[in-house]
């Protein structure tokens, strides 16, 4: 049993958050007892101004896109084929693939990540590696085999039978029921035939497999779709082919008519909300304030590469400046100067988000969330600012947030320390982190 003492983070019905000073107790894999006490000297880490967070969850991410960040000047179809595609490529090495997803780790648990939903390459040697290597650390979520059978380099196409026995094999390897499955992964709809999206739609049925693809986040990329598509509006292709349903996470999902939202909402579909992927690329603001109102499910995700932000603290930060950038655009800005804050979320709403939100959304029916019963999956932060004194602080903690403060990460109830400036993660028992994938 290891005992943990801080400001922990308590989730409310309103879909918002605050903080109580507490011990957790956790116990092999579980949170196993959470009392609201003052903090005594026996616990074996923390104190009152250590705050400590369920892990964060992110909902859209690219493993093999980390070493991209920072490709600027490029719309979003030419920064595939400059700049990602050959990227994606060195992942056919398997020996490069491996020593890149050992980084990625390391780096998801130096920022607190705890939970993904993530795409690898069209390789599924890559794929099945980043699964395992994933699963050994203790990591949650699901990572897919990104599917592309047409209009992408010789060396990431990979046949349309081919592909679809390769995903069925990782969903029979890695099935939905663990803590990392694999998810079924169309890239987009330019990326894939028709066959392969009607077999991706049976696989995720037969398995009730999460589907993870693109939605509308470029003006062009909705064009392009169109007219390939005879004409048929994004979310009509997808439906078509039987991925529009309940278990399905579309990124971005910026540019969408009134049917196509109606439809997402009929579904019970989610949009992952990218906002500095959106930013980055030059795409466009995604209106969350709109989505909410007519009953979307969100969720929100770094969409590294693309987005150049790995920590969820700073994503959930850049959902709220992208919800102030949409109140400036309104008609009610421009009459009156001034923006409504009851439609842009709080930080505390935030940090909702990108913890027990986030698993709402995926439909993880236990995780983000620090209760008895739910998974050891934590993160142990000492700011150093002076955040308990403040006005909210929680939003203290958002804007002045500083990836080094997190000291500690517990994946289902292993426990990861964080050296100096995000690196040199290490275990309970001091070894390298590489020394137990």
């Amino acid at each position: 049993m290891a005992t943990i003492g801080g400001q922990i983070l308590c989730q409310a019905p309103d879909r918002s958050s605050s903080i109580r000073e507490g011990v957790v107790r956790i116990e092999d894999d579980r949170i196993v007892e959470v009392s609201f006490e003052a903090i005594s000297g026996s616990v074996d880490w923390g104190d009152a101004e250590t705050f400590i967070t369920p892990g964060f969850i992110d909902t859209h991410l690219h493993l093999p896109q980390f070493d991209s960040i920072g490709a600027f000047g490029m719309p979003l179809l030419d920064w595939l084929s400059e700049v990602i595609f050959p990227a994606e490529e060195n992942w056919n090495d398997m020996d490069y693939a491996r020593s890149m997803i050992a980084r990625v780790i390391d780096q998801c648990l130096s920022v607190g990540t705890t939970g993904i939903c993530a795409y690898a390459t069209s390789s599924y040697d890559a794929t099945i590696t980043a699964l395992d290597m994933f699963q050994r650390v203790g990591l949650r979520g699901v990572i897919g085999q990104a599917m592309m059978d047409r209009a992408a380099p010789m060396s990431l196409t990979v046949p349309t039978e081919q592909l679809i026995e390769q995903v069925e094999a990782a969903l029979q390897q890695f099935p939905p029921t663990g803590r990392m499955a694999t998810a079924v992964t169309p890239r987009f709809a330019l990326s894939c035939t028709e066959s392969a999206l009607l077999a991706a739609a049976d696989l995720a049925r037969r398995f009730d497999a999460m589907i993870q693809t693109h939605l509308a986040e470029t003006r062009r990329e909705c064009e392009v779709v169109s007219k390939h598509f005879d004409g048929m509006p994004y979310v009509d292709v997808y439906d078509k082919m039987g991925l529009v349903t309940e278990r399905s996470v579309f990124g971005h999902g910026i540019y969408l008519d009134d049917l196509s939202v109606a439809r997402l909402v009929q579904a019970g579909s989610v949009i992952a909300h990218c906002p500095t992927a959106n930013s980055f690329l030059g795409s466009g603001t995604m209106n969350r304030n709109d989505h909410l109102a007519h009953g979307v499910r969100l969720s929100l995700g770094s969409d590294v590469g693309a987005g150049f932000e790995r920590s969820m603290v700073r994503v959930g930060r850049a959902m709220i400046e992208a919800a102030i950038a949409k109140q400036f655009q309104s008609d009610a800005f421009r009459r009156t100067g001034m923006i409504d804050y009851a439609k842009v979320p709080t930080a505390p709403q935030a940090w909702y988000q990108i913890t027990a939100g986030n698993a709402e959304a995926v439909r993880w029916k236990d995780g983000g969330r620090i209760e008895v019963g739910q998974p050891a999956d934590l993160v142990i932060v000492q700011p150093d600012v002076p955040w308990r004194l403040a006005r909210c602080p929680l939003s203290t903690l958002m804007y002045s947030w500083d990836d080094r403060w997190v000291r500690h990460t517990i994946v289902n109830g292993r426990h990861y320390t964080i050296g100096p400036n995000g690196a040199g993660v290490r275990t309970e028992k001091g070894e390298s982190l590489g020394a137990v994938r």
